[in-house]
């Protein structure tokens, strides 16, 4: 029998570069910076376990690159909550210079983001802060080949280039993909069912030769993921989880700002659990999955109750119109993903779950039966679970796929 051989590795040619040289403590402070600033040295030192000393000739060095920068110390707040279970003491030595607040340089690198549909493309260009500073640009791929994608992801870049120049902004440092699908060393597709690729595809190394960038690939629910605990509601959380509805169903938990790895996870996995025994039967013959919370089979149980065929645009144009029967079916859905919420609570225990995903929209109109489904399934005792509903928008996943190069590029 012949040995397996090993996939080909991704071209290293291609790596997002790093914005500093530095060591690890180096790389942890401005990654802190980037998701907790503006804020006070002194935090920052506790949060990060360092002696003043070390933190100020840490910081002397990032400002000196051009990574972060001093605010006025009314700007000593942050973005959003610090880590779970962090709360800073009141320092008692009020002698030396007065305080300031550091905070990443928001406007010293962009970053191209680009989301991949099965025949279309949206993008946009961000700061260091994760902040669209473009406009929104889309394109229609003339067939779903890796050189027509690559192509039309090129064109888009140039775009935003011209956009983020114009504004007087420097040049984009990298570009950011992000697919539905399996992807391999943030550079090569193995598995991308929208785009119809079963094979390896090294999209990285191809929009790199095209625009001259480097280039990362990404999974597009991790990639959402990731923008959310970097500069989003996931900030500070020690555990975050993504849950998405629409053409199909998708999950993703990060641990500290950072995804968990796992080589099957990109499969769809969570789409076939149980959320309502008795529920539809699903293609591969389940009942009652979370694979009947997807467009599709939405379709399918309206046209069943209304007894002619109905599209989900039908049930959607339905549910907003407020005919019962789409009412109906949209409390029963949102129950089933409140289930499926309160299943992803109870064994990742994250301290947030954000619902996002193009029939996030679901979970606004009926979010007192997600309520009653999440209740349903937790212990009287256990704590309720947060949750948020994303507005759901393109530009939002194209912005994602950006924010993972901008993590890589801090390290």
């Amino acid at each position: 029998m012949a040995e397996a051989t090993a996939a080909p590795p991704a071209s290293s040619e291609n790596a997002i570069p790093a914005w500093f040289d530095g060591s690890e403590h180096t790389h942890r402070v401005a990654a802190a910076i980037a998701q907790y600033g503006p804020i006070a040295r002194t935090t920052l030192a506790q949060m990060l376990q360092l002696s003043q000393g070390a933190l100020s000739r840490i910081t002397s060095d990032l400002i000196y690159a051009g990574v972060i920068e001093e605010l006025p110390g009314e700007a000593a707040g942050h973005r959003g909550p610090l880590p779970e279970g962090f709360v800073p003491r009141e320092s008692s030595d009020r002698r030396g210079r007065p305080q300031t607040a550091l905070a990443l340089r928001a406007n010293a690198r962009t970053f191209v983001g680009v989301k991949a549909h099965g025949h279309s493309a949206v993008a946009a260009a961000v700061n260091a802060h994760g902040e669209v500073v473009s406009g929104r640009h889309e394109a229609v791929f003339t067939d779903r080949s890796p050189a027509s994608v690559a192509a039309t992801i090129a064109t888009l870049a140039a775009d935003c280039s011209a956009d983020v120049v114009a504004a007087g902004l420097p040049s984009p440092t990298a570009i950011g993909v992000a697919v539905g699908g399996h992807v391999r060393d943030d550079a090569v597709v193995t598995f991308a069912p929208f785009l119809h690729w079963d094979h390896d595809v090294d999209l990285g190394a191809m929009v790199h030769a095209a625009t001259g960038l480097p280039c990362g690939v990404f999974n597009d629910i991790d990639s959402l993921l990731v923008d959310a605990c970097w500069f989003g509601p996931g900030v500070g959380k020690e555990m975050f989880a993504v849950v998405t509805v629409g053409v199909g169903v998708g999950y993703s938990l990060a641990v500290r700002g950072r995804p968990v790895s796992c080589p099957d996870k990109s499969y769809g996995l969570a789409g076939h659990i149980l959320v309502d025994p008795e529920g539809p039967r699903c293609s591969a013959g389940h009942i009652g999955c979370a694979q009947c919370l997807t467009d599709d089979s939405i379709a399918e149980q309206y046209s069943r109750i209304l007894g002619r065929p109905a599209s989900f645009g039908d049930f959607e144009a339905d549910v907003r119109a407020g005919v019962a029967q789409a009412n109906q079916l949209l409390n029963r859905t949102c129950f089933r993903l409140g289930t499926l919420v309160a299943t992803v609570a109870n064994l990742a225990m994250p301290g947030m779950v954000m619902i996002a995903g193009e029939s996030a929209w679901l979970a606004k109109v009926g979010i007192d039966s997600i309520r009653d489904g999440i209740v349903r399934y937790r212990h009287n005792q256990a704590a309720p679970v947060p949750f948020v509903v994303a507005d759901h928008d393109w530009q939002l996943w194209a912005k994602a796929a950006a924010s993972r190069v901008i993590v890589k590029h801090i390290g």
